[in-house]
């Protein structure tokens, strides 16, 4: 059965300058205010040190695919020999390790979570030419291809105001990048017009990139970038690689490639592929990861309790809806309709909402097409996201879309307890 998820209050995750921290001491204390603020930050700080220590103790063997049943870690300046419990559901980590196994893609990873609180569902990773191959899901050495087409259309439609139905006008084919045809505005009989949905949906690139060069701005996708927790580690209990994207300062060629995902430079996880679509999912709100949700020692006394760590909003919830709208297209009608068409017809999951986007490009750490799919799923009670990739050397065995929406299927299958209240551990 389905665990309920515990109703925690989460933590919101800024980052304060020194400056911005010395002026609310300077004009908020010791108000009440200011007080509070100081706990919020406080327990904040104790959830970071937490998860590092967690992180510490465990990384090693989450790296090579095990989770270890006791472990030492050193907790509040001691050694002490923990048991951790993990937040991976049975059902969805044997399903998650079964495909990878039945298909054998050269190289492949799966991460599934909750979108409103972080925690890992399923996590498992496969390497046919070695079985004690490190775990892929953690690596950021895979092209973030079109999936960052994720960040630009949020940029598009939260920063410049650019609806779904926008049309957009470009020259030349739809899935080659060209020069002369991204940086010309010229509009001839030969000139193709699309909509933003309709271009996201089918990972038109040349659209794209004329939208950028058209409308958007290069700070604002590094802005955004960055907000999708691009440059930066990631405050998981697992040791995650953390993801690249470099934005060039002016609209050149260059930029056209980085904003449309026809680029090698832009790197991402697994991980950060499932938090991207979480955000979607959560109304633009990014919740942190994490796989450890207790701690106890030898004598059974609990240690630590996981608590839901967010960035706050990266975007606006109505915003967060129109992507949506572009995700939906994608499984509807776009590049991943026919691996989705079945479970959409599904009178068993009508009310099901489901969306995502796919990105494929040749990569060289492992070397091969790279085949992404990352998407959200959710009804009235549950938001979830996955990301799925698949590696191949010469022959494809799976599509990582395939994967996604086999997941969906079987998350949605399980039976479902009603959501139990808990004792709210941050404030």
């Amino acid at each position: 059965m389905m665990s309920p998820r515990k109703k925690r209050k989460p933590l919101k995750l800024f980052i304060f300058s020194g400056a911005a921290l010395l002026l609310a001491y300077l004009f908020l204390s010791p108000s009440k205010q200011a007080t509070e603020e100081q706990k919020v930050q406080a327990k904040l700080q104790g959830v970071l040190e937490h998860r590092s220590w967690i992180a510490k103790a465990i990384g090693p063997s989450v790296r090579q695919n095990n989770l270890p049943v006791k472990t030492e870690i050193i907790w509040d300046g001691s050694n002490r020999i923990v048991q951790p419990t993990y937040t991976m559901m049975p059902e969805l980590q044997a399903e998650a390790d079964k495909i990878l196994k039945s298909y054998k893609p050269d190289y492949g990873a799966i991460v599934l979570m909750d979108a409103e609180t972080g925690q890992i569902l399923a996590m498992s990773s496969f390497q046919k030419d070695n079985p004690t191959a490190d775990n892929w899901t953690l690596h950021a050495s895979f092209p973030a291809a079109s999936v960052f087409k994720v960040v630009t259309a949020t940029v598009a439609v939260d920063k410049a105001g650019v609806m779904p139905e926008q049309k957009i006008h470009y020259n030349g084919g739809a899935y080659t990048l060209y020069k002369k045809n991204v940086m010309s505005d010229k509009i001839t009989r030969w000139t193709n017009t699309i909509s933003l949905k309709d271009a996201f949906a089918r990972s038109i690139n040349t659209a794209f990139g004329r939208l950028s060069i058209e409308r958007l701005m290069p700070e604002d996708i590094n802005d955004y970038a960055t907000r999708f927790m691009f440059n930066q580690e990631i405050p998981t209990d697992f040791p995650v690689d953390m993801g690249i994207a470099y934005v060039p300062p002016d609209k050149s060629f260059a930029f056209a490639e980085v904003v449309s995902g026809y680029n090698k430079t832009n790197r991402m996880s697994p991980v950060q592929g499932a938090m991207i679509a979480a955000s979607v999912a959560n109304d633009g709100k990014m919740v942190i990861p994490y796989i450890v949700d207790q701690l106890k020692d030898e004598e059974g006394k609990l240690l630590y309790q996981a608590s839901i760590l967010d960035r706050g909003n990266i975007m606006t919830k109505e915003s967060a809806a129109k992507v949506r709208e572009l995700m939906g297209q994608t499984v509807a009608k776009g590049t991943s309709r026919r691996t989705f068409s079945s479970i959409l017809r599904s009178k068993k999951f009508r009310e099901v909402t489901m969306g995502g986007k796919t990105g494929h490009l040749t990569g060289d750490d492992p070397k091969g097409r790279v085949d992404w799919f990352v998407g959200y799923a959710f009804d009235e009670n549950h938001k979830i996201a996955v990301s799925a990739i698949t590696v191949n050397k010469q022959y494809w065995t799976v599509k990582s879309s395939y994967i996604g929406q086999s997941l969906f299927r079987k998350y949605f299958s399980l039976p479902k307890v009603e959501e139990a209240e808990a004792p709210v551990i941050a404030n």
